[in-house]
């Protein structure tokens, strides 16, 4: 038996996005919900956000949308790629959703919450060791004091490590799933096979489920997300490379200068020692930035539009179109 991975736009929206039952599990077992009556019990799918047919936008996310019983909202992403343009999609994305229940003519009171999952196959906080991350509108003195209505949630995949949680092992099972399950796997593990849910999710990543036209699109979903990850590391790579080696012939010119203007042996290392870090702040800085416009270029090299390349490199559209 052969498997495919369900993080690729084609099996992700066929397990979640085809099936209420499983997306209803997901939820449950992904959202910080804190008793039993949050809990979902049904939903409704609702239309996916119309964007533009974009490389970009076709290989870096898919989203599922849903709605349950009480009129909450939910909108699930799987993020391939992380950049910083993705956290303020997030949030336009969840503040669209929250704003169009006005629409309808309901009273502000009657507004329903609006939680945005986001599963991550990226790391993008390396200094924080935890892989779930829970957002929400607080009182920065008083955490206890809440606006509710926006929740976020952010899960890196690459950091999760499977333990045992007796509270939390639905989530355990799910996220072990999305990251033990793929083309190579010939046995699925007896526990997550053991929880119907999530082995009727294993049944839909069956490589015999899908025709051949769906597993070349597959296929091709995963070399578009390699080329885009190759871009960005390549870019950022050689520009930070860059910036150092510039930020220190900058440090230590700076350095000597207020060594000398100090006339003091001591003075002249301190000065030394503060200009090189000055200096290589700068040069990190200044790497980041050639980076973010050599990834432009290629970038529109390789046919992607302005609008795309402005949300991935986080550049301003004015600095992108000087470059073509």
């Amino acid at each position: 038996m052969r498997y495919l991975d369900p993080k690729a736009d084609l099996t992700f929206k066929k397990v979640f996005g085809e099936h209420p039952d499983l997306i209803t599990s997901f939820l449950n077992a992904l959202l910080p919900f804190e008793t039993e009556d949050e809990k979902i019990v049904s939903l409704e799918y609702l239309p996916a956000e119309l964007v533009p047919e974009t490389p970009l936008k076709k290989n870096s996310i898919v989203d599922v949308r849903c709605r349950d019983s009480n009129g909450r909202v939910f909108i699930v992403e799987m993020q391939m790629i992380w950049s910083p343009a993705f956290m303020h999609r997030v949030l336009f994305n969840a503040s669209k959703a929250y704003v169009r229940q006005g629409d309808k003519g309901e009273k502000y009171e009657l507004l329903q919450p609006v939680y945005s999952l986001n599963i991550v196959n990226d790391v993008f906080m390396p200094e924080i060791e935890e892989f779930y991350h829970d957002y929400r509108i607080v009182h920065m003195e008083h955490t206890e004091k809440v606006i509710e209505g926006l929740r976020f949630i952010f899960v890196e995949l690459p950091k999760f490590k499977p333990q045992t949680f007796s509270e939390k092992k639905m989530q355990v099972l799910w996220l072990r799933y999305l990251t033990e399950v793929d083309e190579k796997t010939r046995v699925v593990p007896e526990e997550l096979m053991n929880v119907p849910e999530i082995k009727k999710a294993v049944d839909q990543l069956e490589e015999s489920a899908f025709s051949d036209a769906q597993l070349w699109g597959y296929d091709d979903f995963w070399d578009a997300v390699r080329v885009e990850k190759t871009l960005v590391s390549d870019a950022l790579n050689k520009g930070y490379n860059q910036g150092i080696e510039q930020g220190r012939e900058e440090g230590r010119e700076e350095g000597m200068a207020q060594g000398r203007e100090e006339g003091m042996a001591q003075g002249r290392e301190e000065g030394i020692a503060q200009g090189i870090e000055k200096g290589i702040e700068k040069g990190i800085e200044k790497g980041i930035e050639k980076a973010k416009i050599e990834t432009a270029k290629r970038m529109l090299q390789k046919g992607f539009s302005i609008d795309d390349v402005c949300e991935l490199t986080n550049l301003d559209k004015e600095i992108v179109e000087r470059l073509i």
